[in-house]
């Protein structure tokens, strides 16, 4: 058990709690190890004033929450590529030249690579193609993960380490289901679905255009708590949106984490798996 092993390439501090909170914290408790690449130091988050009590920038606060969720999810161990957060698309942030945005995708790439070399895996999970909900950040490391994914078997890439080639690819993914359910909320509160966020610059009416086949489904409700505390500690990035759901509600929906396979390619758009480590050939 303990030799399987999982590498989830995403971009800001929360993305590991909020979007795979229960999957991580499942098979950390089942023996796997599990690493994380955190892409950027999430410098352009929202933060509350209070917040940065203690910190001596919204980096600084950002990457300790993403310490304390490690801690609480378990994760082998935590690669900060350290790249300037974007923002959103076509603001003035996601030109800075210290963006994740902006930085030479043959350099992520090979980042990337030096990464799955080093750790090895069997399955390496990342952002679907739009990035989730569209965030330039989201779809850098994503495009990157994919490069690497390929490249780390080859040879003639050279990193100094030895070829390694991992066996199952993955894209995080959420449910049609759920999705619609969101919409219908937005909705009956009167907001505009194209214009969300603070900023109004997410579209969760193309977050579902963008949305993938599911082909696979983990059972997380009995790691339902770990996930909450985990997402605690990215106290900074809670709140200013709609209010949250009830527990019971939020257990319900947390029940299950769904994932895109991307590599094998599945033989059909239908959900056929239960463990991401169905087909694995361990070390």
């Amino acid at each position: 058990m303990a030799h399987r092993r999982i590498l989830l390439s995403l971009a800001h501090p929360d993305d590991e709690s909020f979007g795979s909170g229960g999957l991580i914290a499942r098979y950390v408790a089942e023996g796997a190890e599990v690493y994380l690449i955190c892409a950027t130091n999430g410098d352009v988050g929202t933060v509350s004033a209070e917040r940065l009590n203690g910190y001596a920038s919204i980096a600084e606060l950002r990457l300790a929450e993403l310490d304390c969720a490690s801690a609480r999810l378990g994760f082998k161990y935590v690669f900060k590529l350290g790249y300037r957060d974007s923002g959103m698309i076509n603001s003035e942030t996601s030109k800075d030249p210290a963006c994740l945005w902006q930085a030479p995708r043959e350099e992520v790439t090979n980042r990337v690579v030096e990464v799955i070399r080093q750790v090895k895996p069997h399955v390496v999970i990342t952002f679907n193609k739009y990035g989730g909900y569209g965030h330039p950040d989201h779809i850098a490391i994503q495009r990157a993960t994919v490069d690497a994914f390929k490249l780390a078997a080859d040879p003639a890439y050279e990193t100094g380490q030895e070829p390694y080639q991992p066996q199952k690819l993955y894209f995080t993914s959420v449910s049609r289901t759920l999705l619609r359910l969101n919409l219908l909320r937005i909705r009956l509160r009167g907001e505009d679905p194209r214009r969300l966020g603070k900023n109004k610059d997410v579209d969760m009416l193309a977050v579902l255009e963008n949305a993938e086949p599911i082909h696979t489904r983990i059972k997380v409700s009995e790691y339902f708590r770990v996930w909450e505390e985990a997402n605690a500690c990215h106290a900074s990035q809670l709140g200013g949106g709609m209010p949250p759901l009830p527990t019971w509600v939020r257990k319900l929906i947390a029940a299950n984490q769904d994932l895109t396979r991307v590599y094998p390619p599945p033989l059909s758009d239908k959900r056929d798996e239960s463990d991401l480590f169905a087909g694995v050939n361990l070390d």
